[in-house]
């Protein structure tokens, strides 16, 4: 039986009540007395108008420098119809709301940062963003990795960047039934059953193995876990090339933090904890390096990619520190974004333009936020130790502010 007729038999059995989101969790008949519990409430976000002059440190930063990141994701909005909505529930408008400042940007040749802002004031508005606890939220810092590796396998060059399988399936519910919920579930077909894929400990003991998806070799395993983390990197060559290297898919497995397990463990302590602490740690501990990495089931594999990079969630290159990761589900990919917090590990202000070009598994509210902060060992000193407190603003066409009510 095809994989997709498989699939829709699943999907067709399950029923609003019953539904069992397949994680690898024994199914079990209820109780006769239990009541379900009531359902998680969803995440909101509120916008609330607001000018220019709130924005902390508009009249210092260099804008220009987050030019070419509004002009690739104008770029990508224009490529779209006028008619498709921008953002969750159009949130942002339509693409025809975003013509008339995406041609004012692209325009705009040899232009300072002080005629920049007049551009901005003059086609867009700023809401500050509220989540359910208000308008301060959590701001963290990712990179783009770089490590060695080979194209073929040989000598220290033992350890896989695998494209994504041919048997990974990706089931979104909402094509199947109008009354389930939006989620999209990843697996294999095992048996005539949609199964949880294969997870990061199965993977590395050979799942794969076998089946020529092996993209490039890595020589430390260390270096490969951090790049599933970023999700994109650069490996460089022996013959002193580069290929980068990006996110294609993941296992569908649930990401799981081992900082926290080195702190619950007593191994690190919360006030030293960072990137670099944690692969200072894995390091120096070969013989449980191995263990720890496994307790995060999550499993990436990668594309290469040519030319400009990494690629985020929109489809564009990323800045370094202006790019931002944020959730889709609560705002829109493409936005311009006043950040307002403080550099890693410090109270010195970072406030600057961004663009939302990028998401995360863990990037999840209206207020949280993760900066791009470029590649290498310079970027990743400050990505691994950023966990900030913020907020920020979303600015909008004037054509959708002035659609939205006056208070919101």
């Amino acid at each position: 039986m095809p994989p997709w007729r498989i699939v829709r038999r699943l999907i067709a059995g399950i029923g609003a009540l019953g539904l069992v989101f397949i994680a690898g969790c024994e199914e079990r008949p209820p109780e006769k007395e239990a009541k379900a519990p009531p359902p998680p409430a969803p995440p909101t976000v509120k916008l609330e108008r607001a000018s220019f002059s709130n924005l902390p440190g508009w009249s210092k930063d260099a804008v220009t420098e987050a030019l070419p990141a509004l002009r690739r994701s104008c770029g990508k909005l224009m490529s779209a119809p006028s008619d498709r909505a921008v953002g969750p529930d159009g949130l942002a408008g339509s693409v025809a709301d975003w013509k008339a400042p995406c041609a004012a940007l692209t325009e705009a040749e040899n232009t300072d940062s002080a005629a920049l802002r007049d551009i901005l004031k003059a086609h867009f508005q700023p809401f500050a963003v509220y989540g359910t606890d208000g308008p301060e939220g959590l701001f963290t810092g990712y990179y783009e990795a770089t490590l060695e590796g080979a194209r073929f396998p040989g000598g220290e060059y033992q350890y896989p960047l695998y494209r994504r399988p041919g048997d990974l399936i990706s089931v979104d519910l909402k094509d199947f039934r109008a009354d389930l919920p939006p989620r999209r579930l990843l697996g294999r077909v095992d048996d005539a059953r949609l199964v949880p894929y294969y997870t990061r400990a199965e993977i590395a003991d050979g799942a794969l193995s076998g089946r020529n998806l092996e993209l490039l070799w890595a020589d430390d395993p260390v270096d490969v876990f951090f790049l599933h983390v970023q999700g994109s990197g650069i490996v460089q060559l022996p013959d002193g090339d580069e290929q980068r290297v990006g996110f294609a898919a993941s296992n569908g497995r649930a990401f799981t933090a081992i900082g926290r397990k080195l702190i619950e463990s007593g191994e690190l302590d919360g006030q030293s904890m960072s990137m670099q602490a944690i692969r200072d740690w894995l390091r120096a501990h070969p013989n449980k390096a191995r263990t720890l990495m496994d307790a995060n089931a999550r499993y990436i594999f990668f594309r290469p990619i040519d030319g400009a990079g990494p690629i985020g969630s929109q489809g564009v290159p990323l800045t370094a520190r202006r790019s931002l990761a944020i959730d889709p589900d609560l705002l829109p990919l493409g936005a311009p974004i006043w950040l307002a917090t403080t550099y890693p590990a410090s109270d010195k202000p970072f406030q600057r333009l961004m663009v939302a070009q990028d998401t995360g598994s863990a990037i999840k509210g209206a207020v949280r936020g993760d900066v791009f902060w470029g590649h290498g060992e310079p970027a990743l000193a400050q990505a691994g130790k950023m966990k900030q407190t913020g907020r920020y603003w979303i600015l909008l066409p004037r054509a959708v502010a002035e659609r939205r009510k006056p208070s919101t």
